[in-house]
């Protein structure tokens, strides 16, 4: 499993952030998903043999925001 920091763009509240986890929580190979409205970011775990970050990230553009992988 692999643990990456995400920042989000375009969360306006709480709710965008519980979105995010659960249209993270249902997307294949994502282990388990904490998005913070508060810090702008979200750590995702997730099966690297099953999902790469271009995923995680095209997952969360999907939801309809903007995501780039924390150095």
């Amino acid at each position: 499993m692999t643990k990456k920091t995400y920042a989000i763009e375009g969360m306006h509240c709480g709710s965008c952030s519980m979105g995010i986890e659960m249209f993270l929580s249902n997307t294949d190979g994502v282990a388990s998903a904490k998005v913070s409205y508060d810090t702008k970011k979200g750590e995702v775990e997730y099966d690297e043999t099953k999902i790469k970050d271009e995923d995680v990230i095209k997952a969360i553009e999907e939801a309809g925001f903007k995501a780039t992988v924390e150095k």
